[in-house]
């Protein structure tokens, strides 16, 4: 599997789901994932993607 990063540039945290449950990204901050989007759940939003990098956005 491929790692991902997703960083966050709104001022309020962002909620997904991991692996079944939610998890908080915390604004203006980042996180890694190893496996991949496999067990992940982004609610939509306006996101970016680069390369392994994924953007949320206001």
């Amino acid at each position: 599997m491929t790692q991902i990063t997703i960083r966050s540039d709104r001022d309020t945290d962002y909620t997904f789901t991991y692996q079944g449950k939610d998890v908080t990204l915390e604004a203006r901050s980042v996180i890694s994932i190893a496996n991949g989007l496999q067990d992940v759940v982004l609610p939509t939003c306006k996101m970016k993607v680069a390369n392994n990098l994924i953007i949320i956005k206001e």
